[in-house]
């Protein structure tokens, strides 16, 4: 089982510095392997990434959008895909399999309604998930700069206490609680633990 994560950069033609846009999504994307195998930028603003640890997905997949809408009036639509890998090539987007289907899927039918979504070979699950990420979105589609920015941040440095954090950005500690707080960061974490949970249990079954 692998997962899949496709994805486009909403109104990237509307920011004045593309170059460091999508460098910053190398920077993500370069975590997780090498393109073109691993992950590639195509069409200019659309990429597609594979994740070998399924119930790491949505992790990703929040580091991606709280990176890029760290730009104003930048966002990400991204349909996250899991199932098998059938066909592997040089090229990530010349490989094939139900990983990769169900992506597609989740790109082109749910992304119209919602930014984020999720097609899995389990169909209570992409209902259950579905929803969930609907929910959470109506925060995350409010994130100012600010917001994404310490987002990003928090889940970059995931033992970091608000104290540490606030070093790190030069700002008070009540600060960083205050942002987190309208950024919605522990329950959305909440709910990356809860998908992390949901998806080891159907790919033990």
């Amino acid at each position: 089982m692998t997962s899949i994560l496709t994805a486009d950069i909403v109104n990237s033609r509307k920011t004045q510095d593309v170059s460091w846009l999508i460098n910053s999504l190398k920077k993500i994307l370069n975590m997780y392997g090498e393109s073109p195998k691993t992950w590639e930028i195509y069409r200019g603003d659309s990429f597609q990434l594979e994740i070998n640890s399924c119930e790491s997905a949505l992790f990703t997949a929040l580091q991606i959008k709280s990176a890029l809408k760290s730009t104003e009036n930048i966002d990400v639509r991204i349909g996250i895909g899991i199932g098998k890998k059938e066909f592997s090539t040089s090229k990530i987007t010349e490989s094939n399999g139900e990983a990769f289907i169900n992506s597609g899927f989740a790109f082109d039918n749910y992304l119209k309604k919602q930014h984020l979504a999720i097609k899995t070979p389990w169909k209570e699950v992409d209902e259950e998930l579905n929803i969930a990420f609907d929910l959470a979105l109506l925060t995350i589609n409010s994130w100012t700069q600010n917001s994404a920015e310490i987002f990003k941040l928090s889940l970059d440095n995931m033992d970091a206490t608000q104290k540490e954090i606030s070093k790190i950005l030069g700002i008070s500690q009540s600060s960083v609680s205050e942002r987190q707080k309208r950024a919605g960061f522990e329950p959305i974490m909440k709910l990356e633990k809860h998908f992390r949970k949901l998806i080891q249990q159907k790919i033990q079954v």
